[in-house]
């Protein structure tokens, strides 16, 4: 019998009111133990809890959710209590010194309701980047994925792909047969089709672009107006500026959101052939690194010197001494605030190209993977002559989506997964 975890599902304390969560076959008898009853199943009863000598501990509501139909498929109870530390902490205290009951670790109420058939890995995984989202371009995407939409998307394809490997084992069972000659003849057609299917969501922008943020970089020789036009982006002294070259020496990276959409803004050392000492030396050699990591340059180096794609950005346009560049997407100044504004909306209108679209659901890396390996076996299905090969090709796509909503995982995997989840959660 598992055991019976309970955590604080709300808010560090001080609150105005402390969530405790009681999940297990336990449950019930922990109810019965503090409030001397258990209620009736989901209506929020007025209990007073008292500890093992009698003494009152708090009076709080209580809910009372038996099983199956629960979050986590467990018989649970909710303590909603005031939220003072005190009154939290002898809470928690009298639970612990139940019987059967024990504190839960990150994560452990929702990998419950993955282990009990109340939600799948791809909705789990969602599950999680909601609760990490900082933005609303993550908070939209991390719904869809934990909404189930892709899940069922998932299910549809293994049944088309259980009727091909049906009609697969058809010709291999009965191909003596007068009326199973070979495959339907819209056999390639359909698996074809659902590969382009699959394509599609390959081709669409990456989680982690949205979980990290669309990372620009701001590259250019010394003393070009890196970290100041930086500092003015992110809106705060982040980076040290001063008219010295080399003063910027290590890569300096600061996420913000502009407009609802995550940024990661990176202030790179200045580059130039000959470093003025090693310590230098390091930081141009970072900053090289940098520009192949980025999703947008901004240089503002000289005209045409930058790196495919970057864009050109004339900075320090209130310097009169400055050398113009003849035309730059961009000319601004830090100082003065000249173009801020246009490069910040030119900036938003470039990362929401190249972000997922918002209420889209979004592939990480385990997922992509997992498409990526059940497309070539779709593939090697529609070139493989011989049924017994394409029967393997499909039990592959099979095992792939298996694989993307928890049908075949590893608890290693699970591991790093639900650690992610806070306590309580």
């Amino acid at each position: 019998m598992p055991d019976t975890i309970f955590a604080l599902s709300s808010g560090a304390p001080p609150a105005a009111i402390g969530v405790i969560r009681i999940s297990g076959p336990a449950a019930g008898d922990a109810l019965r133990a503090l409030a001397g009853r258990v209620p009736a199943p989901r209506r929020a009863t007025h209990l007073p809890l008292r500890d093992g000598a009698g003494a009152i501990l708090d009076s709080p509501l209580a809910l009372w959710l038996p099983g199956p139909g629960t979050a986590t498929g467990e018989d649970m109870a909710e303590l909603h209590c005031h939220g003072g530390r005190a009154v939290v902490a002898a809470v928690e205290a009298a639970l612990a010194a139940l019987p059967q009951l024990r504190r839960a670790t990150p994560g452990e109420f929702t990998r419950r309701a993955f282990a009990n058939g109340r939600i799948d890995l791809a909705e789990a995984e969602g599950l999680a980047d909601l609760l990490s989202a900082e933005t609303e371009l993550q908070r939209r995407s991390a719904l869809a994925m934990a909404g189930g939409g892709f899940s069922r998307l998932v299910e549809a394809w293994r049944e088309r792909v259980l009727a091909a490997s049906a009609a697969v084992e058809a010709v291999l069972d009965f191909a003596d047969e007068d009326d199973v000659a070979g495959l339907p003849t819209d056999f390639a057609a359909r698996l074809e089709g659902l590969a382009a299917e699959i394509g599609g969501w390959l081709d669409r922008p990456r989680a982690e672009a949205l979980r990290e943020g669309f990372r620009v970089v701001l590259a250019g020789p010394p003393n070009a107006g890196k970290s100041t036009l930086f500092n003015a982006l992110v809106e705060s002294e982040a980076a040290i500026t001063a008219p010295v070259a080399g003063t910027t020496r290590d890569v300096l990276t600061r996420p913000v959101a502009i407009a609802g959409v995550p940024f990661l803004f990176v202030d790179t050392a200045g580059l130039r052939e000959e470093a003025g000492d090693a310590i230098e030396a390091i930081g141009v050699e970072r900053a090289r690194g940098e520009l192949g990591r980025a999703d947008l340059v901004l240089w503002l180096g000289a005209e045409g010197e930058g790196p495919p794609d970057a864009w050109e950005i004339d900075a320090q346009a209130d310097r009169p001494d400055h050398p113009r560049k003849r035309s730059p997407r961009h000319r601004v100044s830090a100082v003065t605030g000249e173009g801020i504004a246009a490069l910040r909306d030119d900036l938003v209108a470039a990362a929401r190209a190249s972000l997922p679209r918002p209420g889209d659901a979004a592939l990480n890396a385990r997922q992509h993977a997992l498409l990526t390996r059940a497309r070539a076996a779709l593939a090697g299905a529609q070139e493989a002559g011989d049924p017994l090969l394409v029967a393997e090709e499909l039990r592959g796509v099979r095992l792939a989506f298996d694989a993307l909503v928890g049908r075949a995982t590893t608890e290693d995997m699970l591991d790093a997964l639900f650690g992610r989840f806070c306590i309580g959660k």
